[in-house]
């Protein structure tokens, strides 16, 4: 198989990105900018680490990312399998990339920087929600922000409803536990108590 190996291979296949495509890339959240971050309930975040690269989902109420000012962000990490995949990363390196998505907008917000963790108290308790606050603080440092263009959102019609997968077609998480763990973990039992279990950890 043909395969592109150079930066001028892939140039000669792609061509140059145009104006619209460069000129939207800044260092620091604009106000149209801010508007995407402040409507996103979800986003998701990538580091990399010694044990190789991770992608994680971090969801909570629209706006839950703050923008400390133009040039920072910070995000609440909350409750969660206690795996801290990302945690770990960003103490090993402190890039990251985030990618939030707004429910029923094609467009979505890319950002770039670094990062570090916090505990200051003050802080923690800033982001409490329901009296329950977060135990650390991704506080990032802004590199750069740019909008995706709604392509992507379009062709897999994420938010069209009439293209949702029927939960009852999938494995269910117990189901996968209980599998990979020869039915030591998981289980039926597991599914049934997920729902209250989640509701009384979600903070």
């Amino acid at each position: 198989m043909s395969r592109i190996d150079s930066i001028a291979q892939l140039e000669a296949l792609y061509g140059l990105p145009n104006a619209a495509s460069t000129v939207k890339e800044i260092d620091y959240v604009s106000e149209d900018y801010a508007a995407f971050i402040a409507a996103s309930p979800f986003l998701t975040i990538a580091t990399s680490g010694p044990e190789g690269l991770d992608c994680s989902p971090r969801g909570d109420r629209p706006g839950f990312v703050r923008i400390a000012d133009e040039k920072t962000l910070m995000i609440p990490d909350r409750r969660g399998n206690n795996r801290v995949d990302t945690l770990r990363n960003i103490i090993a390196d402190p890039r990251v990339g985030l990618l939030f998505l707004i429910p029923g907008s094609g467009t979505t917000l890319r950002v770039n920087g670094t990062a570090h963790l916090s505990v200051d108290p003050e802080l923690l308790a800033s982001f409490a929600v329901d009296g329950k606050a977060p135990r650390s603080v991704i506080v990032l440092t802004i590199t750069t922000v740019f909008f995706q263009c709604a392509r992507a959102i379009v062709r897999s019609a994420l938010w069209d409803p009439g293209e949702q997968v029927a939960p009852d077609s999938l494995p269910t998480p117990g189901s996968i536990l209980a599998r990979l763990s020869k039915d030591t973990v998981g289980g039926a039992e597991y599914d049934r108590a997920w729902p209250e279990r989640a509701q009384k950890t979600l903070w």
